[in-house]
């Protein structure tokens, strides 16, 4: 992975700060940060929490592949993608993303395509738990 990328798969809490501290450059007149949190409903049910699970080595590579893509695709300077695994409680971030480049569209426009290449490409699972059950979510690649 090159110095101005950093990808990681963590079961602990993931930082905004870490993220931001990561992408800051003197060059960047722009930095994006999304931020998914665990929300407490789906499909008109309750969530009681999430579960991810991962093909770890091939969700860093897919990662790594996409962050690549960004470069070539957008002028940015820095990228930052961190995803949670195992379980995650409700209002506990899962995925956090963060981008800088000279001008805040590159930004936007980077940050959203790692988001939607990450929930198509990358092999981790979601699992929802309820009160009265579980399934599995977005079960691809």
């Amino acid at each position: 992975m090159a110095e101005d990328i950093k990808i990681t798969l963590l079961h602990t809490a993931l930082s905004s700060e870490q993220a931001l501290a990561f992408v800051e450059d003197p060059t960047a007149g722009g930095i994006v940060t999304f931020v998914g949190n665990v929300r407490n409903h789906s499909q008109g049910k309750e969530v009681h929490y999430l579960e991810f699970e991962a093909y770890e080595a091939m969700a860093i590579k897919v990662m790594d592949e996409i962050a690549q893509e960004m470069k070539a695709k957008f002028p940015i300077h820095k990228i930052y993608t961190a995803h949670r695994l195992g379980k995650v409680a409700i209002g506990e971030s899962a995925v956090i993303i963060a981008v800088s480049a000279s001008h805040r569209a590159e930004a936007f426009d980077a940050t959203e395509y790692m988001i939607d290449e990450l929930k198509a490409r990358v092999p981790i699972w979601k699992k929802e738990y309820w009160v009265d059950g579980s399934h599995w979510v977005n079960a691809h690649p």
